[in-house]
């Protein structure tokens, strides 16, 4: 047990040490913010440049009805179609809606420019036009819009959860969104770490140096040490950005907090309109405390706690498989052929978990899915936020132990003789020989 002990430390030293996981792990929770904050910001300000419409309408119906907004900005023509298509060969940053006499009729609109226009221009274009049809319509009928409009009613809908404990508040959002995020990071982090026990295993394996290691430790300790300490560099990490990642959370919010109150009230002062400032800042504060009232349905330590067992469980399992191929092999090209059934359970869980779990967590499919050990990692991390039972936790648990077990036996087995084979081509039918083979 000291010799896995030892290789565990290896592994493990070698791999933090490096300036690659140091920056990593110092630079992706910044990133990850700054990314948030870009987006944010980003979609918060839009796009500053309006788009030019010329509109030649023949067909009378939408003339001066068309409303400027922040991105378009509408200037109606006289004159033939000809002519205006002609004009707008003169500069390439406008655009031409052309409707033609017979629209009532054929339905047909043009949008005429040098450069394609933007998927929203177009939406934005097709629904004010259906808007201005319908009330049209809707007058015709001898209907009001303005009552027809102030008929309609905004159903905003609070979910509560039955617990022992009392009536508590259930944020659906905030729910899909630490089970999406859950789910990812255990799917990224297998195929990561995976891969890495993976590399280390055909780069000693193509040095020769295991054919030295292999002298002194048998060839399961060597492969248990290496998914250990491989496995406890992902955990350091894990908590490392936790850390970081709330810190710099708190101190962001914190900053931006302060800041929004100072230009609210150089805004209030300067401007001299309070009422409106008042307002930003309530609505704004809202948002804050929607936010925060959505964070507190969700029950971070049980999730963290959880997340980090799957997250260990789920790496353990697969990444037996995976020095298993790294020691069928010569290099990373010739893993392709066996990495394909190893990495299928996780990507066909994972499309399936955004399809399926997250709108029906508890249906029969979501409850397999969570219990099977290949697929339970990233199954049951998109059903915890949900709220499972504590009995298929429990028995998902000691499934995943025990297909760790398993899997680690079976590739014990290929690995004891793969490490030490050179130069041969490996299929599924070798593999099974290997599995074979008698101590």
């Amino acid at each position: 047990m000291n010799k896995v002990f030892l290789i565990i430390q290896r592994e493990y030293l070698s791999r933090v040490k490096k300036k690659s996981f140091l920056i990593m792990t110092f630079l992706v929770p910044s990133l990850f913010l700054a990314m948030i904050f870009l987006v944010g910001y980003l979609s918060k300000k839009g796009d500053d440049s309006k788009k030019e419409f010329k509109v030649l309408d023949q067909s009378g119906i939408f003339q001066n009805q068309l409303i400027n907004s922040s991105t378009l900005n509408f200037t109606y023509l006289d004159g033939d179609y000809a002519k205006a298509k002609k004009d707008i060969r003169k500069d390439e940053n406008a655009y031409l809606l052309y409707i033609p006499s017979d629209y009532s009729k054929t339905g047909n609109t043009e949008i005429i420019s040098e450069k394609k226009p933007g998927f929203a221009v177009v939406d934005d274009i097709e629904t004010q036009m259906e808007t201005i049809l319908r009330n049209k319509k809707l007058i015709a009928a001898g209907i009001d819009t303005a009552v027809l409009n102030s008929s309609k009613a905004k159903v905003s809908i609070n979910a509560k959860q039955l617990t022992d404990e009392g009536e508590k508040d259930a944020s659906i959002g905030a729910t899909f969104i630490v089970g999406f995020v859950s789910a990812f990071l255990i799917y990224l982090s297998l195929f990561i770490y995976g891969a890495q026990v993976m590399r280390g295993v055909i780069e000693e394996k193509t040095n020769r140096i295991i054919e030295v290691i292999v002298s002194s430790v048998k060839p399961f300790q060597l492969m248990l040490g290496k998914i250990l300490g491989i496995g406890a560099v992902g955990l350091t990490q894990f908590l490392l950005w936790i850390i970081l990642s709330t810190s710099l959370s708190t101190l962001a919010a914190g900053y931006f907090s302060k800041d929004d109150d100072g230009k609210a009230k150089i805004e209030q002062v300067s401007k001299g309109t309070q009422g409106q400032e008042m307002t930003k800042v309530a609505s704004s504060n809202n948002k804050i405390q929607d936010l925060l009232k959505a964070a507190d349905t969700i029950n971070f330590p049980y999730i963290i706690s959880t997340f980090f067992f799957y997250f260990l469980g789920g790496y353990l399992l697969y990444s037996a498989l995976f020095a298993a191929v790294g020691s069928a092999v010569d290099n990373e090209t010739e893993t392709q052929q066996f990495m394909l059934p190893i990495t299928l359970p996780l990507i066909f869980t994972f499309i399936l978990g955004m399809n399926v779990i997250v709108n029906n967590p508890d249906s029969t499919l979501s409850f397999w899915l969570s219990i099977i050990p290949f697929t339970s990692p990233i199954a049951m991390m998109i059903r915890i936020p949900f709220g499972v039972p504590g009995w298929q936790i429990a028995l998902s648990m000691a499934l995943l132990i025990i297909g760790f077990i398993f899997t680690t036996w079976v590739a014990s087995r290929i690995y004891r003789v793969g490490i030490l084979m050179y130069g041969k081509k490996v299929t599924y039918k070798e593999l099974a020989k290997w599995f074979s083979y008698k101590e």
